[in-house]
């Protein structure tokens, strides 16, 4: 089965408030309303208020249960402001650009999350990826002990037994242009924490190349080759029960006979879940090869090492990858006690 209708059962027993900076956009209405007739919890649309309306009546869109909240006429813009100054007053903003930056929707969406007006924001339908990341990575703080803010995609397949149950779990694919073997490492264990959050599988990650256990003394293959070292080191430190292998090709992390005559042999090999690419040409390239070709869904950017659940969409996003993305949000903001009562925690 699908990853998304796995987790839609488990979000409506935990349902959630997702904020949506760009809520004048006929894609994110119809994720909201899909949100609200899926009961999911409440969607906030940010936005012009008549605008939002307006929008609603031409596209026939039922606003029932869906919040519209203006933040140049919102009571909490002045307290907003005020935390936006204490958070950023060492980096030289005064009080009165604090005041100016959270009428920019994204950075109000980035201070909701952040004083628990709602669970996750999902940002970047109508905006480049820095306009839509800068506000998230400067107000919402790393997980303790991560450094390394990096995304992922996850990739769904209908029908091909794949990854997990048809899943794959891609890093980076929207972040670090050019990330060193410590940022994959750290990118390979956010990742792998978040695949093991949603399915509960162990998760089997792969640090992607193009030579597998090679002699290749070349930079990239190097690169990958330590960053396994570093991943496989850190997961155990953390008594992570995670299984990573590199450098691996991709056919040989996905395919078990190719594995096989590549002599490659690990729990990894052949059927890895979570796929860690060199760099971000290889990363964004890839998942959107897949996402045309193949006719994956494509749910993401999901943000990883972030301590609150946020994606940045593409601009090219359609309502159901909207809706794919804040499910998966939704999902990181219920504690796995609650996700999965009956199975015993078996990462830490």
């Amino acid at each position: 089965m699908p990853l998304l209708p796995r987790l839609l059962p488990k979000l409506q027993r935990h349902p959630k408030r997702i904020v949506f900076p760009e809520g004048a956009d006929h894609r994110i209405l119809q994720a909201a309303r899909q949100w609200v007739t899926s009961r999911l919890g409440v969607p906030v649309l940010l936005g012009n208020r008549t605008e939002i309306k307006r929008l609603a009546q031409r596209l026939d869109v039922n606003l029932g249960g869906i919040r519209l909240l203006d933040p140049a006429r919102s009571d909490e813009s002045e307290s907003f402001a005020e935390h936006l100054h204490e958070l950023r007053a060492a980096k030289g903003m005064t009080l009165a650009e604090a005041r100016e930056a959270v009428r920019d929707h994204s950075t109000y969406a980035a201070m909701m999350v952040m004083n628990n007006h709602v669970e996750a924001v999902i940002a970047g339908a109508t905006q480049s990826a820095s306009n839509a990341l800068r506000p998230l990575l400067q107000i919402i703080p790393r997980l303790d002990g991560v450094k390394t803010v990096s995304s992922l995609m996850i990739l769904d397949f209908d029908e091909k037994q794949i990854g997990s149950a048809g899943s794959l779990f891609m890093a980076d694919c929207g972040v670090l242009p050019n990330p060193t073997a410590d940022q994959l490492a750290d990118i390979a264990v956010s990742t792998g924490i978040i695949a093991h959050h949603l399915t509960n599988e162990t998760p089997r990650i792969a640090m992607l190349s193009y030579t597998s256990h090679g002699t290749s003394e070349e930079p990239s293959v190097i690169k990958m080759r330590e960053a396994t070292r570093l991943a496989q080191a850190r997961a155990s430190a953390a008594k992570l029960d995670f299984s990573i292998d590199g450098e691996l090709q991709l056919d040989a992390a996905l395919d078990r006979y190719i594995a096989t005559a590549k002599h490659v042999e690990s729990p990894v090999a052949g059927r890895a879940n979570v796929l860690v690419f060199p760099d971000l040409n290889s990363g964004n390239i890839g998942f959107k090869l897949v996402q045309h070709i193949a006719g994956a869904n494509a749910f993401g950017q999901i943000l990883t090492g972030l301590s609150k659940p946020a994606a940045e969409i593409s601009r090219g996003s359609s309502a159901h990858d909207v809706f794919g993305a804040a499910v998966v949000c939704g999902i990181q903001a219920i504690d796995r006690e609650e996700l999965f009562p009956s199975l015993e925690n078996s990462v830490g």
